[in-house]
């Protein structure tokens, strides 16, 4: 029998597991940052949902990156495990849900999938925001009350369900973008977004981002458009901003530390662009964390 009331969960909880899929919730009711010790596992697909809050995926030292309220992350390593931390922010809920790809593809025709035989040794990574109809069943895995009897099907049912929503989500609009329906155009984009994301410091002008990725600057500009929602470089300052927040939540760094290390030649710059975004400078955002 389900009930409104919120369940008692831990930081990390397992709610369905078998073989290679498996279905868990994180929340933190803290005040503070908690972090929990994870890992990308080799040819095994994993989403993360955040549900509320923020979280941040740490890779090292050198490299990390926020998942922010109502977002969901797709990864997939087909070369290697791949440790990393999560620090989930004050007040924050998530779900993570794991598959193999051999196991993914015996529920889907493997056209539907972003990842088929030709491609399932390259890496992947892919960002949207989640729909209402997923949103109402991941909030449901914080809400049920169920007897230890009949939680095992509960979940291995809502696990199965999240995947379907997520690959029945509308997909972008090819009739706007015909480009969109070339999945070696895709790719690029994609390829397009990673190389921006990890050179964001100096990141290539539109002309030379396009040659790297091998694209003509419409096919780039009209296809991240469509996929991403935004400009190639709004997009790129929207990440900065996001990362240059994270580097101050580690209260390692000074401003004008954190405003070099995005890319801005000019800290004045970089305070101006952070206060439009988060309605605060850096320098009150700090001073806020004390």
């Amino acid at each position: 029998m389900k009930s409104t009331k919120e369940k008692t969960v831990s930081l990390y909880s397992t709610l369905f597991e078998r073989g290679d899929l498996s279905l868990s919730i994180a929340k933190n009711d803290s005040g503070k940052i908690k972090t929990m010790e994870s890992s990308l596992r080799q040819g095994v697909i994993h989403f993360y949902f955040c549900i509320e809050g923020s979280a941040v995926f740490a890779f090292g030292p050198q490299y990390s990156r926020e998942i922010a309220k109502h977002k969901n992350y797709f990864f997939y390593n087909p070369e290697k495990n791949l440790p990393f931390q999560i620090r989930l922010a004050a007040n924050t809920k998530m779900a993570l849900m794991t598959i193999s790809l051999q196991t993914l593809h015996k529920l889907f025709v493997h056209d539907s999938l972003p990842l088929n035989s030709e491609n399932a040794n390259r890496k992947f990574y892919d960002e949207r925001e989640i729909p209402p109809s997923l949103l109402l069943v991941l909030n449901q895995l914080f809400t049920a009350t169920l007897s230890d009897n009949a939680a095992p099907l509960y979940y291995e049912g809502k696990t199965l369900e999240l995947l379907s929503l997520y690959f029945s989500d509308k997909k972008p609009d090819t009739e706007t973008c015909p480009f969109l329906n070339d999945q070696e155009i895709v790719r690029k984009i994609k390829n397009a977004k990673e190389h921006l994301l990890n050179h964001m410091d100096t990141p290539p002008g539109l002309k030379a981002l396009a040659k790297i990725v091998g694209l003509n600057e419409y096919q780039l500009k009209a296809g991240f458009k469509e996929i991403y929602g935004n400009s190639v470089f709004a997009f790129l300052l929207d990440h900065k901003l996001d990362h240059a927040r994270v580097m101050l939540d580690t209260q390692k760094f000074q401003v004008n530390e954190v405003a070099y290390q995005t890319g801005y030649t000019n800290p004045s710059h970089f305070i101006a662009a952070f206060k439009k975004k988060f309605g605060v400078t850096p320098k009150k955002y700090l001073m806020g964390k004390n």
